[in-house]
């Protein structure tokens, strides 16, 4: 008996019917109809999501090297050993001499009511001392390279000259060095810059350093330093980062992301109006996952990120829900909407406007694009039932002020925590699903789009994840991933965006607060893991038209029984060992086959292109494969999965053998 799927049913909205057998008597094939491609792919499909997490802002993408740059990390009591005895354990600083000298947090002395703590550092003897830094896990060293920085500084011991170095850990091998003068007892900035020689050799093994040698005390605070940053913008983005996510072809960057828009409490939720402006004014916040946030990547940061790496900005609204549960209704919740009102402006407005003058003010005069918002985040987790009356009252004021704006909900109907939400009279345009997953899950659910409700409101995947391997994802995780991006692909008339979570990790000792994520970097390096290149694959051959897929006879395998299946008595579950999706770009005429092999057998398959048109004999492949499910890329070996770009000879009805464990992108040239 043959297995018969037809990969899409979307021409008349129906819910497809799969026959899921375990005939092997003829071999896989995929019919490509191309003639019948009149589904439109959503131009917005792929896109990013980003939060402070895994240290993915502050000893990530922000450029700035000083770790606790304004000295409020300070951890109340705790005390370090020295050979002058005890010392404050100040994260980030130290000295280089206990005796000679000591550092303390002045929480009286600060440069303006945003920044009020200082590091007071004594120095006792007339002898030089270090005021030494340790960076996020070190400092990118590499040859010719500039550096920027600065600080501010007042001291009683007259008027010495300071000296900045970066230098090896055991302060033997000086990188780059700059002296700077005009030290006072007054507060004032001053910057400095210094370039490494030809000689260095690149590493991380490195420490900041500001020396002193005449006795006296010294306040120091809003100590920075910032390597080149992408586009060359002042106090910027780490261009690795930036050219890997612009490298994933994102139409949309959604900020400022899950957690942190809530905060712990309402003290610490992303106050967007305490991000703009001079960031020596931005106080900064706790963010929820252990660590402050300086929040010099604020507002206008995340928007010109958007817009360096060619998205629009998903601007997520605060909704007067926090993650202590704490929450605010009716007319208390006024001054949140009002807050979100000023943010659009300050997004898309002209400068005749208040916000819109004020982002003119901080140096973009031209409004951003931006077509969608999403009020709150994860509101399923607000127990006491109150998103409904929130949303309402949002969606409401946003509505009748900015008409033209989609708006995201944070819960309905088909969500993975199965909440729902029904308010009266009030449209959903748009619902905000999460799902992470194991690749088994991914398997079997890669179908699950195709019976959602055409009628219904459009879907934002808004974060999604196969959780294998740690701290970035390993194939098998790559496969879950790759499977779901053909539902969600083959689907993108309901499923209109998606983006990947956690986006970034800082893989060094004690950074990560979730594991599997999607791009991981120390100091100096950083590394795609498999599920990033396949993201990639995905992104960068994408048609406009989504093409039916008639598939024979494809394998399939039964997944392990859970623990939750034996104590349901569920009965095991077969999923197929290929998926696929195919579209077509409408202009150019390329249709862009994508196939999944999840197993360890390769696979044959016959191909068809049908259709009024010629194929020409040689295809394009891009293929990602490892040897084993549990492969994966690390810092320190960050290309052992990679795609891998070669030619076929093609025709209009040919054979492919699938290689095990793979993600493989076929073009074909049509006209």
């Amino acid at each position: 008996m043959k297995k018969i799927i037809s990969l899409l049913g979307l021409s008349c909205f129906g819910l497809m019917n799969f026959m899921f057998a375990s005939a092997r008597e003829e071999a896989p094939k995929l019919v490509l109809q191309v003639d019948k491609a009149s589904v439109t792919v959503s131009p917005m499909l792929y896109g990013l999501m980003t939060e402070e997490i895994n240290y993915s802002y502050e000893g990530g993408l922000y450029a700035q090297l000083i770790r606790n740059p304004s000295m409020k990390d300070a951890i109340p009591g705790r005390q370090g050993q020295g050979r002058g005895g005890t010392q404050p354990v100040i994260p980030g600083w130290s000295v280089s001499d206990t005796i000679a000298a000591s550092i303390s947090i002045d929480r009286n002395e600060g440069i303006n009511a945003a920044n009020r703590v200082s590091l007071l550092v004594e120095l006792k003897e007339n002898k030089t001392v270090g005021v030494l830094n340790e960076g996020f896990w070190g400092f990118p060293i590499r040859p010719n390279t500039d550096y920027k920085g600065s600080f501010y500084v007042k001291t009683t011991a007259g008027s010495p000259t300071l000296t900045v170095t970066l230098e090896s850990l055991d302060g033997g091998t000086v990188y780059a060095t700059a002296k700077v003068s005009g030290i006072s007892g007054q507060w004032k900035k001053h910057q400095f810059s210094f370039r490494t020689g030809a000689g260095v050799i690149p590493t991380k093994d490195a420490r900041f350093r500001i020396s002193a040698g005449i006795p006296g005390q010294y306040r120091f605070t809003r100590v920075t330093l910032f390597p080149p940053t992408f586009n060359n913008r002042p106090e910027g983005l780490r261009p690795d980062l930036m050219g890997m996510m612009r490298d994933m072809n994102p139409r949309f960057l959604r900020f400022p992301g899950g957690n942190y828009l809530e905060g712990g409490n309402f003290a610490n939720r992303f106050n967007w109006k305490e991000t703009t402006g001079d960031t020596d004014l931005r106080p900064g916040h706790e963010s929820p996952w252990g660590y402050r946030s300086t929040d010099g990547l604020g507002m206008l940061e995340f928007l010109q990120w958007a817009e360096d790496i060619g998205a629009e900005p998903l601007v997520g609204l605060f909704a007067g829900y926090v993650l202590n549960r704490d929450y605010l209704t009716g007319s208390f919740l006024q001054p949140f909407i009002d807050d979100a009102l000023d943010q659009i402006e300050y997004v898309m407005g002209g400068t005749d406007t208040k916000w819109g003058a004020k982002r003119a003010g901080d140096g973009h005069p031209e409004p951003f694009k931006l077509t969608y918002v999403e009020i709150g985040n994860e509101d399923w987790f607000d127990a006491s039932g109150s998103y409904t009356q929130r949303y309402m009252q949002f969606y409401e004021a946003v509505k009748a002020k900015y008409p033209q704006l989609e708006i995201i909900s944070t819960i309905g109907g088909n969500t993975n925590m199965g909440n729902t939400m029904n308010v009266p009279g009030v449209r959903v345009d748009i619902i905000d699903e999460h799902y992470y997953r194991n690749a088994n899950d991914m398997y079997r659910n890669a179908f699950q789009y195709d019976s959602y409700d055409r009628n219904g409101p459009k879907i934002f995947c808004g974060e999604w994840a196969t959780r294998e391997g740690r701290p970035t994802t390993n194939m098998n995780a790559a496969l879950g991933d790759a499977a779901w991006m053909t539902c969600m692909e083959r689907n993108s008339d309901v499923c209109i965006m998606s983006c990947y979570a956690p986006l970034f990790v800082n893989v060094s000792p004690g950074a990560m607060q979730w594991e599997s994520d999607l791009i991981g970097y120390n100091a100096l390096d950083a590394y795609g893991s498999p599920a990033y290149h396949a993201q990639v694959i995905f992104a960068s051959y994408l048609g406009d038209k989504v093409v039916p897929v008639v598939a024979e006879n494809l394998p399939t395998f039964e997944l392990p029984l859970t623990r939750r299946d034996s104590v349901t008595g569920a009965s095991p579950v077969s999923v197929q060992k290929l998926y696929c999706v195919a579209t077509k770009d409408s202009e150019t005429g390329h249709v862009y086959l994508k196939v999944v092999n999840v197993e360890k057998e390769p696979q044959k398959v016959s191909i068809s292109i049908d259709g009024k048109m010629k194929v020409a004999s040689k295809a394009t492949k891009v293929e990602l494969r490892g040897s084993h499910p549990e492969d994966t890329n690390t810092i320190d070996e960050p290309e052992k999965i990679i795609p891998v770009k070669s030619y076929i000879k093609a025709s209009g009805n040919f054979s492919y053998t699938f290689p095990p464990y793979s993600i493989t992108m076929l073009q074909f040239n049509t006209n």
